[in-house]
């Protein structure tokens, strides 16, 4: 039987119910939680399919994946696009890919490591031309980590002021920023598999339990359209499984804010059941695609011809 392992944190009802989902599935695949007490050079995985919710947070995780990748498992998401992933190199391929995104600018870092000297730093301008770099980006705008996720660090600026002290609070975190984009409707895409999506009308200022909306004609059929297509486009271009890209729609014109989470939001407190129906259902397929299609390694690891089954 080929096995699903997950790696999750502090959630339970999205990890507890894809174990639920692919037992109900009777398709030869099971699926249970990863146990993790030291992994040698020689360990081989068991697992065909790892899907990862965690390992952004815990270093040791991403470490793990990286060599199971190297095992052949197959990883969601790809640990090594994972470990080098950043917002600002994520724009730029946004661009190339014909997507909107918010005028951005990367900046040097506020503070650097102890041992980090003047002469470290001869490549950098100093003092930053604060007047370009604001009179490009305008104002509002945000200001946030080119690299992380679930909005830390992020502040909304309101002039030249608010945005340097809140750069000098940054400290050892590269930050961009970015224009703030005065939206008329907002939507949040679960993107799964790089050919699923469910769009979601999503409202960012309201508190986190109840940013999803259910609303109906929220976007027009054409509108609707672009945007899987433009979130689809993302996925693929940045070679996630499993993600969510988020869009403000400001003139009828899609603008994407914010689409590297690779571990996105799956609990159904927030998402509600319809939508984590979904979820899970849409997960369930792609993991047992995977691992149903993945080879299988004979004991001899290295040097080890691929086969197709047990």
């Amino acid at each position: 039987m080929k096995k699903v392992g997950i790696l999750a944190g502090r959630e339970r009802s999205f990890p507890n119910a894809l174990i639920q989902r692919v037992a109900e599935r009777n398709s030869g695949v099971k699926a249970e939680w990863i146990q993790l007490g030291g992994t040698s050079l020689e360990t081989d995985n068991p697992y065909s399919v790892i899907v990862d919710r965690i390992s952004h947070e815990v270093p040791y995780y991403s470490i793990y994946l990286r060599q199971a990748q190297h095992q052949g498992v197959y990883v969601i998401n790809n640990p090594f696009i994972r470990s080098a992933e950043d917002k600002f190199a994520a724009n730029d391929l946004a661009i190339k890919l014909g997507v909107k995104v918010p005028k951005t600018i990367l900046l040097p870092n506020k503070e650097h490591i102890a041992d980090i000297s003047p002469e470290s730093l001869s490549n950098l301008q100093y003092p930053l031309d604060w007047n370009w770099i604001t009179g490009y980006i305008g104002f509002p705008a945000i200001l946030k980590p080119a690299a992380g996720g679930g909005w830390k660090a992020v502040s909304i600026v309101h002039n030249q002021e608010e945005l340097l002290a809140a750069y000098d609070r940054s400290g050892q975190l590269t930050m961009m920023v970015q224009e703030f984009i005065h939206w008329e409707r907002y939507v949040r895409c679960l993107c799964i598999g790089r050919s699923k999506v469910l769009t979601m009308a999503w409202d960012p200022t309201r508190p986190h339990s109840e940013r999803y909306l259910n609303l109906t004609d929220y976007l027009s059929p054409e509108l609707g359209t672009l945007i899987m297509k433009q979130a689809l486009t993302l996925c693929q271009g940045l070679g996630y499984d499993m993600n969510t890209v988020e869009f403000a729609i400001r003139d009828e014109a899609p603008y994407a804010i914010d689409f590297t989470n690779a571990a996105p939001d799956m609990d159904l407190s927030s998402l509600g059941s319809w939508h984590f129906n979904w979820a899970v259902e849409a997960m369930t397929d792609l993991v047992i695609d995977k691992a149903l299609a993945s080879p299988y390694y004979v004991e001899q690891r290295y040097g080890a011809t691929p086969q197709t089954g047990y």
